[in-house]
C-alpha cells in the first residue's frame, strides 16, 4: 500500500540548483493520492472543536474546501490583495524577494470563533503567520494550522510558536 510521500514527486534542482521541489500537483493528479491527502489532513483534526476552516489561495482552497465539506464547516477564503468584492481586512508580509498582501472579508470571522487554517505546505511560515494575523484582527482564535507537507529545514514552525501546527508529511531538509 502506498504512503502519502509516495504520491509527492520530488524534483531536484528546481527552481534552482540544490533545491528539491516537492510537487503537490502529482498528489492532485492521482485520485487515490488526493483522497489520501484529504483523509490524512482530516485525521489531524480528530477530537478538535472548531467553528470555521480558512485557507489561502490557491492550494489552501484545494485542500481546505473538501475538508470543510466533509466536516460540515464553513470555509473562509484568504486571498491576494484586490480579489475580494466586499470590505476587507489585510496584512502585508515578507517574501523571499519582496512583500505580499493577503485579505479576508471583514465579516468572514466572528469574534470568538475557533478557526483551523489549512494550506498545502509550510516552509518559512510567513504566509501562515499572515493568515493568523488576519483571523486575530477579526477576533477569531486560531486553534490549529494543518499542512499536507512541511519543509522542516526552513523552520516555519518557529514563526508559529505558541500555535498548534501539524503536517501529514515532514521533510527534514529545505
Amino acid at each position: 500500500m502506498k504512503k502519502m510521500k509516495d504520491y509527492v514527486l520530488s524534483i531536484p534542482d528546481f527552481p534552482e540548483k540544490g533545491i528539491i521541489f516537492r510537487d503537490v500537483t502529482s498528489v492532485l493528479a492521482d485520485a487515490d493520492g488526493l483522497h489520501m491527502a484529504i483523509d490524512e489532513m482530516m485525521k489531524l483534526l480528530e477530537g478538535l472543536e472548531f467553528d470555521v476552516i480558512a485557507g489561502s489561495e490557491s492550494r489552501g482552497f484545494i485542500f481546505g474546501m473538501p475538508i470543510a465539506y466533509e466536516l460540515h464547516k464553513p470555509f473562509v477564503l484568504i486571498r491576494k490583495k484586490g480579489k475580494l468584492p466586499r470590505e476587507t481586512v489585510s496584512v502585508s508580509y515578507e517574501l523571499e524577494y519582496g512583500t505580499a498582501e493577503l485579505e479576508m472579508h471583514r465579516d468572514a470571522i466572528k469574534p470568538g470563533q475557533k478557526v483551523v487554517l489549512v494550506d498545502d505546505l509550510i516552509a518559512t511560515g510567513g504566509t501562515s503567520k499572515a493568515m493568523i494575523s488576519l483571523v486575530e484582527q477579526l477576533g477569531g482564535q486560531v486553534v490549529k494550522n494543518i499542512f499536507l507537507m512541511e519543509l522542516a529545514g526552513l523552520k516555519g514552525r518557529e514563526q508559529l510558536k505558541g500555535y498548534d501546527v501539524d503536517s501529514v508529511i515532514v521533510y527534514e531538509g529545505k
